[in-house]
């Protein structure tokens, strides 16, 4: 139903003149935002400018991240056609079990991304991978590291033991690969770029933006080379040519159920290019 995303660009729910050139800034999908980005006097104004904006159109996906303490509010404001998805922030299994069930009254089929922004959903962190109507997980790390007490250099090596465990949840649960954090500093595109990099080698397969900039930097790592996708559309005409099984790549190597899936993934990223 939904395909790959490498880029979600964050849009502020309460501005009129940032949503009515989001769909053309170049990103696979688009996170209009209710939650962070708007002030909690301008909530309702979000909620009546959202509800009018939203309105099946080519082009990227649209998701709407909510408030957590105000889940019925804003789902019934945002759930139109248009609507791909909502992510749902300082996510934890009873919030998410609501909100699919507000969901379900409403008679949507939206998807579900949970972000991972505390010391207490990281560690219920199978649990939200495993709820209904999960996609992909995200991760909140500005909020993990004021939750846990971190003090993160500028390489960020304190959070790897945090992701590893939102990517073993969802490659646990049979989900896509997580979607990393964003970095504020959107001036410094080496260093997003750097960091992009890093969430690739340690299992992330997109990245959340918040700004146009960083859209053409995160295709960039996140898109497989034309070599990594030959090299997997072969691996997967010899698997088909031997019917599924004892089949071998070009190396020589035996081609398994893990090699296949990872192929099946270089293929379906490339696709976004």
């Amino acid at each position: 139903m939904i395909r790959p995303v490498r880029s979600y660009l964050y849009v502020p729910g309460d501005r009129a003149d940032r949503l009515l050139g989001a769909r053309t800034r170049g990103a696979d999908a688009l996170i209009v935002d209710m939650e962070d980005a708007v002030a909690p006097a301008n909530k309702q104004a979000a909620r009546e400018l959202v509800a009018d904006w939203l309105t099946p159109e080519p082009g990227p996906q649209v998701w709407v991240r909510i408030n957590a303490e105000s889940t019925t509010d804003d789902l019934a404001a945002v759930v139109r056609p248009g609507l791909d998805g909502v992510v749902v922030p300082k996510a934890d299994p009873d919030v998410l079990a609501a909100v699919d069930a507000r969901l379900t009254a409403l008679g949507s089929d939206a998807a579900v991304l949970p972000l991972v922004e505390s010391a207490a959903g990281l560690v219920r962190v199978a649990e939200i991978a495993a709820a209904p109507r999960v996609l992909r997980l995200g991760i909140g790390e500005a909020d993990l590291i004021a939750d846990l007490g971190l003090r993160p250099g500028p390489d960020r090596a304190e959070l790897a033991p945090v992701r590893l465990q939102v990517v073993v949840a969802s490659a646990a649960a049979g989900i896509a690969r997580p979607v990393g954090a964003t970095s504020t500093d959107f001036r410094d595109t080496d260093a997003f770029r750097e960091s992009a990099r890093t969430l690739a080698r340690q299992g992330f397969r997109g990245r959340t933006a918040i700004h146009p900039a960083q859209v053409p930097v995160i295709h960039e790592v996140f898109t497989p080379t034309d070599d990594e996708v030959a090299t997997a559309r072969d691996v997967l005409d010899r698997f088909d040519a031997a019917g599924g099984g004892g089949a071998v790549d070009a190396r020589g190597r035996f081609i398994d159920a893990a090699v296949v899936r990872s192929a099946r993934e270089v293929v379906a990223l490339s696709a976004g290019r």
